[in-house]
């Protein structure tokens, strides 16, 4: 396979944080197999934990699939600033250098995130005292008395 940004340069297998990739030399981009996205994810995020829609603003790449060569789709990750290039045909994913990085951060950030939601929901359910009255109600008083 060539590199689909560096014309003439082939890709090399590499293991890269041990999943056996496709790296251009020439610019250190990397090819995913449309399953080693979510091998490289799940390094990341505990199995079971939601990782949220994968594609949003989906567009025409610049660049072809390195397998099929078709013109492959630029999507926004997980509705992130963070644009990938797709195969059309579900071939794979093309990362620029250091995109890969990019994903763990904002997948580190999205737990981080999940976290926070939830200690937030048991802090509001704690605060919450059996009887009391709801603004609406005491809206309803107030305006009866």
């Amino acid at each position: 396979m060539h590199c689909p940004r560096c014309e003439g340069f082939e890709l090399d297998a590499y293991v890269h944080k041990g999943i056996e990739v496709d790296r251009c030399l020439n610019c250190n981009g990397i090819w995913l197999d449309h399953h080693e996205l979510d091998e490289l994810e799940d390094q990341v995020i505990k199995q079971g934990t939601s990782k949220g829609t994968l594609v949003y603003a989906n567009r025409e790449s610049a660049i072809s699939c390195p397998k099929c060569h078709i013109k492959m789709t630029e999507f926004n990750y997980r509705a992130n600033d963070l644009a990938i290039d797709a195969c059309q045909n579900g071939h794979g994913f093309w990362l620029d250098n250091g995109e890969d990085s990019r994903i763990k951060v904002l997948l580190e950030q999205r737990i981080k995130d999940l976290g926070r939601s939830g200690k937030a929901e048991k802090l509001w359910g704690k605060s919450k005292t059996v009887g009391s009255k709801s603004f609406f109600r005491k809206f309803k008083e107030w305006l009866k008395g």
